[in-house]
């Protein structure tokens, strides 16, 4: 890929390894408050924002339990991910801190576009010494859509101040595949819990097992 000048990069499940964090302290939640819950319904909802997925929450469980105990559980779900981001407990992905010290050395600059909130952003970065690593970031607070709606892509893009062509963007689901096709940017995939189907590897420029691989693509 020649010519790139930006890379955008997702971050739960690209960057962390924050999605089974996630899952273990909904999982961990749900068996405390007696809700029926397991590991196929949390990754329907992998890749999009907060609200979408607490919305879905309500869908399923207010029959069943309440409005009210839906809420407790997802904020008490919410507290206990973020304890464990605090912890340290997110680990890096292979390959991340190699890659960014490549685009460094390469003067190719760098953002973070992800549906989460600010405040875990912030969290995550700071606990790996990476803040400064990137140039600006785009968060669940800057849309007002989710992708796969191409939003958060066409913000990050615009901060960049660069043409769409010089962009590249990595990600690790479906949906955020979908929001890259849609902004018309190149895009890799390094998949995390859930492997991509064909008709989304057919949207990608690649598909690679972890980000010690990008560096390869963009020599090329």
């Amino acid at each position: 890929m020649q010519n790139i000048q930006g890379i955008i990069f997702d971050m739960d499940g690209l960057m962390f390894d924050t999605e089974i964090l996630y899952y273990r302290a909904t999982q961990e939640v749900a068996d405390r408050m007696g809700f029926s819950y397991d590991f196929a319904t949390y990754e329907k909802y992998i890749g999009i924002s907060d609200e979408e997925v607490w919305q879905a929450y309500h869908e399923i469980y207010d029959s069943l339990f309440g409005q009210q105990a839906v809420n407790t559980f997802i904020n008490r779900s919410f507290d206990r991910a973020v304890e464990l981001f605090e912890s340290g407990a997110a680990e890096v992905k292979p390959g991340l801190k190699e890659l960014l010290a490549y685009l460094q050395e390469e003067n190719i600059k760098c953002c973070v576009a992800s549906s989460n909130q600010r405040r875990i952003i912030n969290i995550l970065l700071e606990k790996n010494n990476l803040t400064e690593e990137f140039s600006h970031i785009v968060s669940f607070e800057d849309v007002t859509k989710a992708k796969p709606d191409p939003e958060i892509f066409e913000i990050a893009a615009d901060r960049f101040d660069l043409p769409k062509e010089n962009l590249l963007i990595l990600e690790d689901s479906k949906n955020g595949i979908l929001a890259a096709d849609q902004a018309g940017i190149d895009v890799i995939m390094v998949p995390d819990l859930i492997k991509p189907i064909p008709e989304i590897k057919e949207k990608t420029s690649a598909v690679l097992p972890s980000l010690n691989e990008v560096s390869t693509i963009l020599e090329k």
